[in-house]
């Protein structure tokens, strides 16, 4: 459990996580949605390299960046589709944070049943967490990453609370002494140092909490409101599932392992103003034109971050990175180099699963936009 998470093990644990960490499944439905296929040879397309150096090629970049697999789609259909063994189409990939996208997803979708409110505090729906840090945060703080819990994101800390939650969840090694035994039990520990609604921070316990606001909402666990609401009306094609604590939590921040063609046709929901790729509605449209015109103060609240974003004009919204002003590109993404890349102008949607050495690479990610940018230019 001390070694899952680094270099030497990391390409094969991220691809077999249910062998050795508890999991629950997100079951696909009876209906699957067909991509068309529309072949084009994209590994010649020239990539400047972000911060001026060498311009690769689109191979070149996908093999500088520990790809596992990518998807490129063009309006519904498959332009380039690749894996390296032994990852296959069929095969699912630890998701990381594209997790938080998944679980905002369906939170907007139980907003347009009427059966959440964004404005509503945290605690109406988690009672668990009223004599917690999160007293006073709203549900879309959470989505936002708005709210003023104290929680360091440092992925190199062992003692950072990210880590601590992960020994909350049993997804590492107790280090620490008086670290609860469940997820919900962590999150009640947590306490603000600044108000909600503020500035955008990045923290992994937000989506978490989410995670408890569906069940509380709905009265059902957390990774079976995701397959019902959002997994199987897109028309996945293969099972998913996320892990769990002991008492059966999921871990929504960055537990959901998923296969490539199933991103991609999440990704497709936002080209679609959120209907699958045959016409069945499934996120609610004006939820998908708020997450990509944003707050009035998202863009604010983003360049106020405590951290660097490398994304100046960039923002947060939904569970959603907006690299850049002015621009119709939109990010899912999780460390070690997951990504789902939407460019609605283009109408292309790709995703790539890849298994970094280190958690963040700068290079890495802004090369990966780049070539993604490349191949939604050459397509449009």
């Amino acid at each position: 459990m001390d070694q899952w998470q680094t270099a030497g093990y990391l390409a094969w644990s991220m691809q077999n996580i249910a062998s050795f960490l508890p999991v629950h499944p997100i079951a696909r439905g009876a209906r699957t949605t067909a991509f068309a296929r529309t072949p084009q040879d994209l590994s010649a397309l020239a990539v400047p390299h972000p911060w001026g150096g060498e311009t690769r090629t689109f191979a070149e970049v996908m093999a500088a960046t520990d790809t596992d697999g990518y998807v490129v789609t063009k309006d519904g259909a498959i332009v380039e589709e690749s894996y390296s063994e032994p990852f296959a189409p069929q095969n699912v990939h630890l998701l990381m944070s594209v997790s938080k996208s998944l679980t905002t997803a369906t939170a907007g979708i139980l907003e347009g049943t009427g059966e959440l409110d964004p404005s509503f505090h945290v605690a109406h729906y988690v009672p668990a967490l009223a004599g917690s840090g999160y007293v006073g945060a709203t549900v879309q703080d959470l989505m936002d990453m708005r709210t003023g819990i104290h929680f360091s994101e440092d992925y190199l800390d062992d003692a950072a609370e990210v880590r601590l939650l992960e020994e909350a969840i049993d997804w590492a090694p107790r280090r620490h002494e008086g670290v609860p035994l469940t997820l919900l039990g962590f999150l009640a520990t947590l306490r603000a140092d600044g108000p909600h609604g503020g500035r955008f921070d990045y923290k992994s316990c937000e989506t978490d909490a989410l995670g408890f606001v569906l069940e509380g909402a709905t009265g059902i666990n957390a990774a079976d409101v995701m397959a019902t609401r959002l997994w199987q009306p897109m028309g996945a094609e293969f099972d998913a599932h996320v892990g769990v604590d002991r008492v059966g939590a999921p871990m929504l921040d960055g537990g959901v392992s998923a296969s490539l063609r199933d991103l991609a046709r999440f990704g497709s929901l936002f080209l679609r103003d959120g209907y699958a790729l045959d016409g069945v509605p499934v996120l609610p449209s004006w939820w998908v034109a708020d997450t990509a015109i944003g707050a009035w103060d998202s863009r604010a609240a983003f360049a106020n971050a405590p951290e660097p974003t490398l994304m100046d004009g960039g923002m947060y919204r939904n569970g959603f990175w907006f690299p850049r002003a002015g621009s119709d590109v939109f990010l899912a993404l999780g460390i070690h180099g997951q990504m789902i890349y939407i460019n609605r102008a283009a109408r292309v949607v790709a995703a790539k699963v890849s298994t970094w050495p280190s958690p963040q690479d700068g290079e890495k990610l802004l090369s990966t936009i780049a070539a993604f940018d490349a191949a939604a230019f050459a397509l449009s």
